[in-house]
């Protein structure tokens, strides 16, 4: 009875929405909720959770258990992340559920004899996953500070998972890299091929059924449906097939953590991020910092010296994001307080010189190996009524995570593993990072770019916004707050705006192929800057809230194609 109510409920509610397609650069507009997300099927369940009654903590739960069965590239039971949760008249708090090593994890557990990564093993295999921490992070969520019943949440989800829905392109695409490679996957195989064991097309309807019922047990037992029981038995007996070290042991240790945000301020505005092991919050807020000593607006958007002062800034803060940064319950003494001060911030822009590039130091580093960041990540952006905010970003890592599904449980691994400095002690000037503070220990979670963001006006939530990219997310984030605060874009046009990137190695600025004048890029190379170029940078989805009107204003990057922008 409680399930056919629920899809009554839903399949109303979805009819009475006012919804609108996302059109670039025109934002959505609503009174009353927004939910943004990367598949509109995830933005439309929070939104009819927000009808329900539910609050922004509930809709970013029901729409981010939707986006674990249909973005299987990026949404997740079998990864983690953070969420940023702001409500309109308390104090914000954040949720730490990034993964973390299992207790049988070593140093150089990814290094052949000869000291490199052995066969892309920190990437590619079951060694790769991390312990997933999403159940974990959202269940902790919900009972800190959620409203409707944890079953109406994961119900959708379940429905969509046992029902099934409509194959996009991207989904395809993968299950015929599945279909060309099922003797090496038969796991993935069993979930992503059809029943006569053939690649979906286009406009087919994939079913899940194993997945619908893992996330059953969620439904019906909260975390322990994950974590102890017969899906971690399943987790644990996969492992031990395939050579991966996760056992119900770590499973049943695992536990998210309720922490306190970072705090900055750009201009009058709040600024709230995650702090660490997301190096997002605190990159961003150091970044701000230096950048408030520049009349940007007067400089204008996409001026040479704009992107100048912008990628000196990029380059300061990435610099001590490898040296500083990592998990800190094995890092007690990383130096935020300084790093996130303004005086900080005075000292780094003191040298940045306003027409001259400087050099990111690389002159001790080995040219080997580059470490890599996915880019494959997704973000939801939630307002509720009342005006509480969430910001969530989670992931698997690479694009569908390890590409491994586990066994009679349905969802597929995370391979965050591979986000450890793999080689201990080797940093080189192509980008791969070896230092102290992100190496792997048992317990400990790995170092993220992921960036959930709140900007505060009065401290009230103003901006919501966050984005998938790999090391990218920061400096997309970064790039869509001066967007609205120094350039006076709308949402839409913000996040629509063509965006470049510098992670201080390798020492380049990259810009999207698309959207920058060669004469600008003439003017930065005469400053002595390399440059290069990438063919999109980013997936944000963000709200504004207008602290006038009330009105709320949302924006899914039209970078993804099935992301949606749903109010009411």
């Amino acid at each position: 009875m409680f399930k056919i109510k629920l899809m009554l409920f839903l399949c109303l509610a979805l009819q009475q929405l006012d919804f609108y397609g996302q059109s670039g650069r025109i934002p959505v507009e609503a009174s009353n909720g927004m939910v943004v997300s990367s598949h509109y099927l995830g933005s439309e369940t929070g939104v009819a959770i927000l009808q329900m009654g539910g609050n922004a903590i509930d809709a970013s739960i029901a729409t981010a258990f939707t986006l674990a069965v249909t973005l299987p590239s990026a949404g997740n039971i079998g990864g983690g992340g953070f969420l940023l949760y702001k409500p309109v008249n308390a104090e914000s708090t954040a949720f730490n559920f990034r993964e973390k090593a299992p207790e049988k994890a070593t140093k150089t557990m990814f290094l052949g004899e000869d000291g490199k990564v052995k066969d892309n093993s920190n990437h590619e295999t079951s060694l790769s996953a991390g312990v997933p921490g999403t159940v974990a992070g959202l269940y902790q969520a919900h009972s800190n500070a959620g409203k409707l019943d944890w079953a109406t949440l994961v119900q959708p989800a379940i429905d969509l998972a046992k029902n099934g829905f409509a194959v996009y392109p991207d989904l395809a695409r993968f299950s015929r890299w599945v279909y060309e490679n099922k003797e090496e996957y038969a796991s993935t195989a069993a979930v992503f091929l059809n029943d006569e064991g053939e690649a979906y097309s286009t406009g087919d309807t994939i079913v899940q059924k194993d997945l619908a019922a893992s996330l059953t047990r969620i439904r019906d037992y909260g975390a322990e449906g994950f974590y102890k029981g017969k899906t971690a038995q399943l987790i644990e007996d996969f492992m031990r097939s395939t050579n991966g070290i996760i056992t119900k042991k770590d499973l049943e240790n695992y536990e998210s953590a309720e922490v306190q945000p970072l705090r900055g301020s750009y201009r009058g505005y709040g600024i709230i991020g995650m702090p660490p092991p997301s190096s997002g919050g605190t990159a961003v807020i150091e970044m701000l910092n230096i950048l408030e000593n520049y009349d940007l607006q007067e400089y204008g958007l996409h001026s040479a010296q704009s992107i100048h002062l912008i990628s000196e800034a990029m380059r300061r803060a990435f610099a001590d994001r490898a040296q500083f940064l990592g998990d800190p319950e094995f890092n007690p003494e990383m130096p935020l307080d300084t790093l996130l001060s303004k005086s900080y911030a005075h000292r780094l822009q003191a040298s940045v010189i306003e027409k001259q590039a400087s050099v990111s130091d690389s002159s001790n580093f080995n040219k080997k190996h580059l470490q890599y960041e996915s880019e494959e990540t997704t973000h939801i952006s939630v307002v509720d009524k009342e005006g509480n905010a969430v910001s969530l970003t989670y992931t698997l890592e690479h694009s569908y995570g390890n590409r491994i599904v586990v066994e009679g449980a349905g969802f597929l691994l995370n391979n965050e593993m591979g986000d450890f400095n793999a080689i201990p002690g080797l940093t080189n000037s192509e980008g791969r990072i070896g230092t102290v503070p992100n190496q792997i220990a048992p317990g400990k979670r790995m170092l993220s770019s992921m960036s959930p963001t709140i900007v505060t006006l009065n401290d009230k939530a103003y901006l919501v916004i966050g984005s998938p990219g790999g090391r990218t997310i920061i400096n997309t984030v970064l790039q869509v707050i001066l967007n609205v605060v120094d350039y006076e874009l709308d949402i839409a046009k913000a996040i629509e705006s063509p965006k470049f990137h510098h992670q201080w190695l390798p020492d380049v600025i990259t810009f999207e192929e698309w959207g920058f004048s060669p004469d600008t890029i003439a003017i930065l190379k005469s400053y002595g800057h390399e440059t290069g170029t990438r063919s999109s940078q980013g997936r944000a989805m963000g709200i504004i809230i207008d602290p006038e009107s009330g009105a709320y204003y949302g924006a899914a990057d039209s970078r993804s194609y099935m992301g949606q922008a749903v109010g009411y």
